[in-house]
């Protein structure tokens, strides 16, 4: 780890304004930074330390959603009762990703902001478009076994590991991000993280001048809540697959279908036509495969990971069998 300057934000508009320099990042919890510093990833001559901010409250909105600040730990949103009253499917992704001791520390910012875990973007002395512009990217070509298979470009591959914003989006929240000058602005979560495209260390919407400073929740609707992640081993692993959906089935026919996947891009994919296929139709093994078909249309295997496709098209079925079922 390279020698480095830590100083505190007294404000978030203070800390939005020290992110203008690009040798400065921000530390929370530091889970996800910390460790990219060590393997020398990420190289910062300053740190701003904003754990003290004023951001660390989950309050009732008043439409009746939930604001999450963006220091809240993953611990806390976790098990607040209104999280796992009303939007339960949030719940159970932070509690499918990481220890018990990475949530202590782990914040909702951070969160979304984490980096890939790809083995080419952590490892320095090996091409990565995403650490080290137009050397090009490794994995095409090599390791690849977690990697992306929709939303690719020839620039990356890589996914987006966490759990939690695969549940946001399913939610349809709102990232909340303030600016030097103080104001704020918010963009969906949906469109929060970005495709890897011709830019692919541009990972999200957060520009130089800005932090985010918290995470809104819409008023909770009806249906039933479902977060399925496939991995490896049975706990502390990524997702090779997992979906979050909100579904709500009526006579049997679905009236609310929202879906999102992890595992699969490089960014939470959200496609609205998914659900769209399923609204107002009665559940049955053909309608399964149509939503299938409307996820996977543009999907494209490198070799290792070839096995997620059919791997997504089980997962989802999985979800949507359970949600007839307990619907009966």
């Amino acid at each position: 780890m390279q020698p480095f300057e830590l100083v505190r934000a007294p404000s978030p508009s203070d800390a939005a304004q020290l992110t203008k320099d690009e040798h400065t990042r921000l530390i929370a919890g530091g889970t996800n930074l910390l460790d990219l510093m060590k393997l020398q990833v990420e190289t910062p001559s300053r740190l701003a330390d904003i754990s003290r901010l004023d951001c660390a409250e989950i309050t009732d909105t008043p439409d009746g959603g939930l604001r999450i600040g963006a220091l809240v730990t993953n611990t806390a949103t976790a098990v607040h009762p209104r999280v796992r009253q009303d939007y339960p499917v949030l719940a159970r992704a932070i509690l499918a990703g990481a220890t018990q001791q990475l949530r202590n520390k782990a914040t909702t910012g951070g969160n979304l902001c984490q980096r890939t875990r790809c083995f080419y973007f952590t490892k320095i002395d090996q091409p990565c478009n995403k650490r080290d512009p137009g050397s090009g990217c490794s994995a095409i070509e090599g390791v690849a076994k977690l990697h992306a298979v929709l939303g690719t470009s020839d620039q990356c591959i890589a996914t987006y590991p966490g759990d939690m914003a695969v549940a946001m989006s399913a939610l349809d929240a709102e990232v909340h991000i303030m600016k030097e000058d103080g104001t704020e602005r918010s963009v969906p979560v949906r469109d929060f993280h970005l495709l890897p495209g011709d830019t692919p260390w541009r990972e999200n919407e957060l520009g130089r001048g800005e932090m985010i400073t918290a995470v809104t929740l819409p008023p909770p609707v009806g249906g039933a809540h479902y977060y399925r992640k496939v991995r490896e081993r049975s706990s502390y692993a990524f997702a090779l697959v997992s979906v979050a959906a909100v579904i709500e089935i009526e006579g049997g026919v679905f009236t609310r279908a929202d879906l999102a996947f992890g595992g699969l891009a490089h960014k939470p994919w959200f496609d609205p036509a998914i659900g769209a296929v399923l609204l107002g139709k009665a559940a049955d093994d053909a309608l399964f495969d149509e939503a299938a078909d409307v996820l996977l249309q543009s999907a494209r295997g490198f070799g290792e990971n070839d096995f997620k496709i059919p791997l997504a098209r089980r997962t989802l079925r999985a979800v949507l069998t359970q949600a007839v079922e307990d619907a009966a």
